[in-house]
């Protein structure tokens, strides 16, 4: 597996890592067992990055991560967490006394003195104007309660705005094939700065893995059934703000892209892997089997003409239909 620097951390992690929201909730059940399971798949095929937040499951994804790097002590693992969401989404309560609340908590489900990564969790947009929600980061680093921070964020603007910020080591942006925009002005930012970028939602929610369509259907408790237009929280979270029918028909195109031999998420994968200026992605997996495929997407080489087919395929049937804030 390919090993990139993930920004000011100066720590290196694997090209594709796990996300692991599906691991604590809104996925649907996914048992203790099946997520031990699929952590240690990812293991086995080479991913040293996980990526989980506090509140994915109330902490439950936190504690499984932790419960199993215990039992692997000889593992190297760079593992990302996320912090801000336990709150109302006002500004005032990013505040140093409320971080090292969450990140107490953290360290605590993970098991560990020290966190690789804190990430505020897309907060409101005005956090990442606020000095002082810096200032209470950088407090956090001297303390050594965190090794490093970053920042994960909704829109373009929020990406630039942290991207400026002299601390902030990486920044989390949903990229991938149906959301094209941080490819103009957010990748050729972070390069300049050193700054890492962690692309989450690669597969828009399973859409690129070409297994669904139109009369497809999920769990009551998926966010794919209960935040299609945005109900629960950012809708660019699920099926990146695209409406499902226009992603299903946009993944058949994509999905005839591909070369034969490959899966369709692993070239939605090894797409975003390809784009100058990216750490990481991160795709989540509830299976075994998604995690070793997802795991195998860093091995892949596309066909040239292929990031031009995405393209065309954006500007053909995506660039109108996503969700205007994006």
């Amino acid at each position: 597996m390919e090993t990139r620097t993930l920004g000011r951390t100066g720590r290196d992690v694997s090209v594709v890592g796990l996300g692991t929201w599906q691991l604590g909730a809104d996925w649907g059940d996914v048992t203790r067992e099946d997520a031990i399971e699929v952590l240690d798949a990812a293991v086995a095929g080479g991913v040293t990055f996980f990526d989980t937040a506090d509140v994915y499951g109330d902490g439950r994804s936190e504690q499984l991560i932790g419960e199993y790097l215990r039992s692997r002590p000889e593992l190297d693992v760079f593992v990302a967490t996320k912090m801000g969401r336990r709150a109302e989404q006002d500004p005032q309560h990013f505040t140093l006394e409320n971080f090292r609340e969450w990140t107490d908590r953290s360290r605590q489900n993970l098991g560990v003195d020290t966190l690789d990564l804190v990430q505020l969790h897309c907060p409101p947009t005005a956090v990442f104007s606020d000095d002082q929600v810096f200032d209470a980061l950088d407090t956090l680093v001297e303390e050594k309660v965190i090794a490093a921070y970053g920042v994960s964020v909704e829109t373009v603007n929020e990406a630039l705005t942290a991207i400026a910020r002299p601390h902030v080591a990486s920044v989390q942006i949903i990229l991938n094939a149906f959301r094209l925009k941080p490819l103009d002005e957010v990748l050729p930012a972070a390069r300049e700065a050193g700054v890492g970028i962690i692309a989450r939602v690669p597969l828009a929610s399973g859409l690129l893995s070409g297994r669904y369509s139109e009369d497809t259907t999920f769990a009551a408790d998926d966010h794919r059934t209960f935040n299609r237009s945005g109900e629960a929280f950012d809708v660019g979270e699920t099926f990146s703000g695209v409406d499902f029918a226009t992603g299903v028909q946009a993944a058949r195109e994509f999905a005839d892209l591909v070369p034969e031999g490959v899966h369709p998420a692993q070239a939605a994968i090894a797409w975003i892997l390809a784009q100058p200026g990216v750490t990481a992605a991160i795709p989540g997996a509830r299976t075994v089997t998604q995690a070793r495929s997802n795991a195998a997407a860093a091995d892949v080489t596309l066909p040239d003409g292929f990031d031009a087919g995405v393209r065309d395929i954006y500007d053909r049937l995506l660039r109108d239909a996503i969700h205007p804030r994006w």
